[in-house]
């Protein structure tokens, strides 16, 4: 099987591999850079799970090729935090009870940085219809809903202090 030599960045720092052509997204980020957030769930792109950043856009790394990550920049559950502090999406789904066995936990949260970052005040439908990609099956995901909107009210209280 031919390999391909890819750069990207992740997390906010360099990588590069060479990685066969057919490699996914997912199992690179995991077995490569041992970075698990992003689970291994239906590997059709139907549960979220995988869910990741490209250049800022939620993505199923599942239903992509490694090679396609070149030159970009992606973004998993590891990359948010800022050191010890938590993004805000993570610490409401701790504060709101927003997960439950954890795994889609990863997939949701990134569903939902793409979603603020595209709409800062999402109401409770849109909320619903921007985690529409991604499966959830312990919570029924009121409080899911429940810590993106606090998480979005944060958010946007911090942007008007300048924080």
């Amino acid at each position: 099987m031919s390999t391909h030599r890819i750069e990207c960045i992740v997390n906010g720092e360099a990588q590069g591999a060479e990685v066969p052509a057919r490699r996914l997204l997912s199992d690179f980020l995991r077995d490569d850079l041992l970075l698990t957030g992003a689970k291994r769930g239906c590997e059709t792109g139907t549960c979220g799970a995988c869910s990741v950043l490209l250049d800022g856009e939620v993505i199923k790394s599942c239903l992509m090729l490694a090679v396609q990550a070149n030159g970009r920049a992606v973004t998993t559950i590891e990359g948010l935090a800022q050191g010890d502090e938590l993004h805000p999406l993570q610490e409401s789904f701790m504060q709101c009870g927003g997960l439950q066995c954890g795994y889609c936990t990863p997939g949701m949260i990134m569903a939902a940085c793409d979603l603020l970052a595209n709409n800062p005040g999402p109401d409770q439908d849109e909320v619903r219809h921007g985690l529409s990609g991604n499966l959830c099956r312990c919570t029924g995901y009121a409080q899911i809903v429940e810590s993106i909107l606090q998480a979005s009210q944060q958010m946007t209280e911090e942007t008007k202090h300048g924080n």
